[in-house]
Parts: C-alpha cells; structure tokens; sequence
C-alpha cells in the first residue's frame, strides 16, 4: 500500500508533485521524498555542517549544538508534529535537514560578513545558497548537478527570497512573486525550525555560564514551567531542572502548533494543495503562544546573542570572512582550481568565491585564514 494514501486530501503527495528538474524513474522501494532525504543526509555540505555554528563556535565545547544537530532536532520535531496533523512526514524531514545547508561558517555573522563582500554581485543569503547547495553545487551523479531533489523539497528549503532573485529561479520562485503561500510541510519546517532554535539556544546559553537561570525566570513562560517541574521534583536541580523545563517548553509549544494549526485548517477548509497556497498561512501558534514565544526570541537577542563574548567570537568571524573573500578576489590564484574562473566576469569569480566560503566549516576557515595572514615558525 502507498503510505501517502492515508494523508490529508491537502497534504503533499508525491503523484500530483511537478517531480525533479531531470526526471528519473520511481524507487521500487521508497517513496520520493524519502529519497530526497536520503539524498540530502548523504550529500557532502549535510556532512560538513557538524563543523559548523549554531550560536557558538565549534572548538568552543563538544556538547553545544552545531547546524547538524540543529537540524536533526528540527527534523524531530516537525515529524511529531507532521504525524499529527496528518501531513507528509518524509517531505517535512527532508526540509528540515536540508534548510540549513547553505550556511557559511560562523552562523549569522558569517553570513553578514559575506553578503557585505558580495552587496556588488548579487549579495549573499543562505536560504538562496541552500537552494544552490541542492541544485548545482553537489556533485553525487552522474546525469545532472545537484541533488535533483523534488519540487517540493526544493520549495521548503527557499524561505525567504526577494522579488529580483525569485523572477531568476523560474517555478520555485513564482510563489514570492503572486504571494502564495508553499506547502503545509513547508510552512511547519518553518515553525519546527523556530522552536529548535530557541529553546536550545536556551539550553546552550546555560551550558555556556553565558545565561543564567535568575535571568531566565523574568519570562513568564520559562518561568511557568520551571515552578512546575520544581513541585513535580522537589529537589532538583542543575542539568535535571535545565533538561526538564526545556522538555515542557518545547511541548507546550508543539502542543499549541498542533492545536492552532488544526483549527485554522478546520476554519479554512483547504481540500487540495493548491487551495493551501492560496489561503493565508494556516501553520500557526495560537495568539497567546506567538506573544510568549517573541518575549523568548527578545530576550535571547539581547541575553545571548549580544552578549559580550558572543560579539567578540562574531567580530572575529566578520574579519575572517571579509580578509578571506578580499584575499580571494584580488588573486584568485590562491583559490583551489575548480574554484578559479580562467575566462568570465568579475561577478561569476565573486560568486564562486561565495560558494567556496560558504561550504567551509568553522574551523576550516579559522586554518584557511592562518595560512594565508599568518607567518608560522618552522
């Protein structure tokens, strides 16, 4: 039996999807986008994301998240949630590995340092460059470049995209352009990935001594539930308290998505995918949870991620990534060959640079950098 044939009349299914950019012939074993998870979990740049940050940098403890495991527990999550609420679990899980892997090293103050070098050819962001990851950049077969991964897939890792480039991506763009909404798998990876993010970046944060649990006590959410798990456990402390409290926020959170999201689908009535791209979002917290929630992300902007040793770690990365990319463009010859344009403009150079910095991991770009601005004794 197809398993797909039990989902919601509006959840994706792989028999009515637009398919791969080069076609290729069904497995005889495994659905789809089961193959595009599997694609994506074997590719070279979901390998490299072990060695990449997630808030802190890598060489800075073993136990911190990185991408790889961010992207794991975002997988985790959103199949919990997608089994719910009767959608495509294999689609959802091959999004959520999938959408970090255009990265650049050193998290976000990689990415701004990157799309600075790059604001003259064409700027730089990371859900494009996922997109490019899976499209061009991976080379596993023979046939094509790329991944050659299902519309859908393909659709869920592009996030955000800006009218110019989404008219230069052809179908997966034009939902930006006629403001359509993507798949529900795509719109909860989206939510899944949220979730993730924040509260283990909590749980990071303690781990790091860089937030403390009395600060965290002043979000009433945070706060909630650590008097419940103190009454349910009298006693407890450390690891235990972190590790239960996060447990409860995380599915309180999941909890209300499911609730919420049920019920907007119930109001709306969507029958088929196309009815959900031309509703409203219908993946969506309740009120009162999306209020809780941005009192949390608020709080770890100013908390955490503009901590003092956090900025002194990202202005380092800034540096690494601009002397990098300037180094690069003004001789191109320190490039490894594949990344050398022999004929071509300026632009194309620039953007094959990107893709080089982009795929580098912390710690290859922190070694790169040595090599080529510092003077070692023999």
């Amino acid at each position: 039996m197809n398993p797909e044939a039990q989902l919601a009349s509006y959840a994706v299914k792989s028999d009515a999807s637009p398919g791969r950019h080069h076609p290729e012939p069904p497995a005889a074993s495994r659905p789809e986008f089961q193959r595009d998870r599997d694609r994506i979990v074997h590719s070279s740049a979901f390998r490299r994301l072990e060695y990449k940050t997630q808030v802190f940098v890598n060489h800075e403890g073993d136990l911190f998240r990185t991408r790889l495991t961010h992207s794991i527990e975002v997988a985790q999550i959103a199949r919990s949630i997608a089994r719910n609420l009767n959608l495509n679990e294999d689609l959802v899980e091959a999004i959520s590995l999938a959408h970090d892997l255009g990265h650049t090293p050193f998290g976000h103050a990689g990415q701004e340092a990157l799309n600075e070098r790059m604001r003259e050819y064409g700027g730089f962001e990371h859900n494009l460059q996922s997109l490019r990851v899976v499209d061009a950049l991976e080379e596993r077969y023979g046939g094509f470049d790329g991944l050659n991964l299902m519309f859908e897939t393909r659709e869920g890792v592009l996030k955000h995209c800006s009218a110019a480039n989404a008219r230069k991506l052809g179908a997966v763009g034009q939902r930006f352009l006629l403001n359509r909404r993507p798949s529900l798998e795509a719109q909860l990876a989206n939510l899944a990935d949220e979730i993730a993010y924040n509260n283990h970046d909590i749980d990071d944060g303690l781990r790091s001594g860089l937030l403390q649990l009395g600060q965290l006590d002043e979000i009433d959410f945070f706060a909630r539930h650590r008097v419940e798990v103190e009454k349910a456990f009298p006693g407890i402390a450390g690891r235990r308290l972190i590790n239960e409290v996060v447990r409860r926020m995380i599915n309180a959170l999941i909890v209300d998505l499911i609730d919420a999201s049920s019920a907007r689908i119930a109001s709306i009535g969507p029958r088929t995918v196309d009815d959900v791209r031309n509703a409203p979002a219908l993946i969506t917290f309740s009120q009162g949870m999306e209020s809780e929630a941005l009192e949390l992300k608020r709080f770890l902007r100013s908390n955490l991620y503009q901590h003092f040793q956090v900025n002194r770690m990202t202005s380092k990365a800034r540096r690494i990534v601009s002397e990098l990319f300037d180094a690069y463009l003004a001789e191109p010859d320190l490039l490894p060959p594949d990344y050398q344009l022999s004929t071509g403009t300026v632009e194309q150079q620039a953007r094959k640079i990107a893709d080089y910095i982009a795929g580098m991991t912390d710690r290859y770009a922190i070694r790169e950098y040595r090599r080529l601005f510092t003077v070692e004794e023999a």
